[in-house]
């Protein structure tokens, strides 16, 4: 019996914290990759890197030419105005849709935010919304997915509360009660990997996946769970929405465009339910989260110190 040829994949954000580690699963799954980075990398096995970016509408051309999927996962998530939000949400989006247009490519999906259910809380979440729109609108079989906070070995952005959890504290937004939902990139990028093996009946829809923890965490549950998982009893600290908007443009005097507490970043934080719709969930017979957030913050804590970051 002739074997199948390999689909070959076309993603953005290849070189990112979630792209990084989709590459070797989706090798592993018998896809052929052709990944997008601005800076020269190893070679590997079954990849192909595209020397480009999201505003270089020749290296997309090339990036999709042979491709029969797009899974689009760059995104600007910080930034210190609004255009550099919409140059890397909003016109990258649209840039890789009419490449794939272009190309001849059907199947797109495309990775969102939990932000985008909430536009007018943050520049953030309002060009995730426009991006949204923009693949819904497109002529594509397109499936969006939107992960709340992802967290795993080699994140950046959970970093300052492990680092606060070792001192005794973890700072949180005002209210302790404000519910939140996670997930382990590894599940994320298991979810992304069900997508791919293009099952029609998920085509023109929008899914939210998480850890599975009904109803989400709370801030103060989450917090201590972080603290858990570094072997600390911590106190989860509420800090009114003031003292953390000062907070953001001293972050923004000390670590410039680096900054990890933004002003716009603030006014999300402060939102009291950021937890998935169990409606909008994946079929749990195509996918279901296979790791323990109370696990999977430890082996986050765990890489941390093995790679010298806390």
């Amino acid at each position: 019996m002739t074997e199948a040829p390999k689909k070959t994949i076309a993603i953005t954000g290849a070189t990112g914290f979630v792209g990084s580690r989709i590459l070797d699963l989706a090798i592993n799954d018998g896809y052929e990759i052709r990944a997008l980075t601005r800076r020269p990398q190893d070679d590997h096995t079954n990849i192909q890197w595209v020397r480009g970016a999201l505003d270089d509408t020749s290296s997309l051309a090339t990036l999709c030419g042979k491709a029969d999927v797009v899974l689009h996962i760059a995104g600007v998530v910080n930034a210190p105005d609004r255009a550099g939000f919409e140059a890397g949400n909003i016109a990258g989006t649209l840039a890789i849709v009419a490449a794939a247009k272009q190309a001849g490519i059907k199947r797109f999906i495309h990775v969102s935010s939990l932000a985008a259910t909430q536009p007018s809380l943050s520049i953030y979440g309002d060009t995730k919304a426009k991006a949204e729109e923009i693949v819904a609108a497109s002529d594509l079989d397109w499936t969006i997915i939107r992960p709340p906070a992802v967290y795993g070995p080699g994140d950046g952005e959970f970093l300052d509360l492990f680092k606060m959890a070792r001192l005794g504290f973890v700072t949180m937004p005002p209210d302790a009660d404000g519910r939140m939902s996670v997930i382990h990139v590894q599940d994320l990028c298991q979810a992304l990997l069900a997508l791919l093996a293009d099952q029609e009946n998920l085509r023109y829809q929008t899914f939210e996946i998480d850890d599975g923890e009904s109803g989400g965490w709370t801030q103060a549950a989450f917090a201590k769970a972080i603290g858990s998982a570094m072997g600390k009893r911590v106190s989860a600290v509420g800090i009114p929405k003031t003292l953390l908007h000062l907070g953001a443009r001293a972050d923004r005097l000390v670590r410039g465009d680096n900054a990890k507490l933004t002003e716009d970043r603030v006014n999300y934080f402060c939102h009291d339910d950021w937890t998935i719709d169990p409606q909008k969930r994946l079929p749990a017979q195509l996918w279901q989260p296979q790791i323990k957030t109370t696990e999977g913050l430890k082996e986050t804590a765990n890489w941390y110190r093995q790679n010298g970051w806390l």
